[in-house]
């Protein structure tokens, strides 16, 4: 895909992102924005941000008409923030920022998120929320985060609630414990866990710690007192694997939407009660 400013997409000035953004923008518009920001990554980084680029998507789809301010817990320094921060959000990347990668590449170093505007919180998220007021935010994110934590989600949870406004929004994703491909390779003796050279060289484990199902998800959220509007299935772990794999995967994906507890990938949208 060719790199496409979004301002020539979209046909508007950046200062009025916002409004636009509210008014809801095209499959097509919010692909090619969130495409446009890959060549700002350094070379090594961005087929990995390619890849990316249509789960980000998704994930803008889903809250364009939420809100206006948001968090995303475990953020990281892949595209959806910056995405977010350049289509009109307030953003604010939450994450402690230790991740072998960020090592290598520098949030400061790179210069995005500046340039962009996002917050950036370098904290745990155990302790995020006390850099929030209450009722602060309008929109929460966490996106495959959770499934590397080596506590429990529910304090940080328990933050997103509170800093919500009424009517905002909670939207998670994990990958699936116990997808198809899982149910078909476990029983013949391949791992669903994390890769041994991870677990094994690093000082510090910051892979899988436990992936959920569907059921752990839904519960969660409603424990803590969110409504839960919507839960999705998708695939995108398949289209990043080998040509075979991807093969397979964009044969199975449609079919296996309908069925959300066999998809690689989960997700939960899920409202504070006004």
């Amino acid at each position: 895909m060719q790199s496409v400013d979004p301002i020539d997409v979209i046909g508007i000035q950046q200062e009025g992102a916002i409004r636009v953004l509210g008014g809801g923008l095209s499959h097509r518009q919010l692909l090619e924005s969130v495409a446009s920001l890959v060549s700002r990554y350094p070379a090594a980084l961005q087929r990995g941000q390619w890849l990316d680029v249509p789960r980000v998507t998704f994930q803008l789809e889903q809250i364009q008409r939420r809100g206006l301010s948001l968090a995303d817990l475990g953020a990281g320094i892949g595209l959806f923030t910056l995405a977010c921060a350049r289509l009109g959000l307030e953003t604010h990347l939450i994450d402690d920022l230790r991740d072998p990668i960020n090592s290598r590449y520098s949030i400061e170093e790179m210069g995005l998120h500046g340039d962009l505007g996002i917050h950036v919180v370098k904290a745990s998220v155990q302790t995020w929320g006390e850099f929030f007021d209450d009722e602060s935010l309008e929109i929460v994110t966490c996106f495959d985060s959770l499934e590397h934590w080596h506590h429990s989600p529910r304090r940080p949870f328990e933050e997103a609630y509170r800093v919500l406004k009424p009517g905002g929004s909670f939207f998670i994703s994990a990958p699936n414990a116990v997808n198809l491909r899982k149910r078909i390779t476990v029983p013949l003796g391949v791992s669903n866990w994390s890769q041994f050279d991870d677990w094994f060289y690093p000082d510090e484990f910051r892979a899988h710690v436990r992936e959920p199902v569907l059921g752990d998800l839904t519960r969660l959220v409603t424990e803590l007192g969110f409504e839960i509007n919507t839960v999705w299935g998708r695939n995108w772990m398949g289209y990043c694997g080998g040509r075979l794999k991807r093969i397979i995967t964009k044969a199975v994906d449609l079919p296996l939407r309908a069925i959300p507890t066999l998809c690689s990938d989960l997700y939960v949208m899920a409202t504070k009660p006004r």
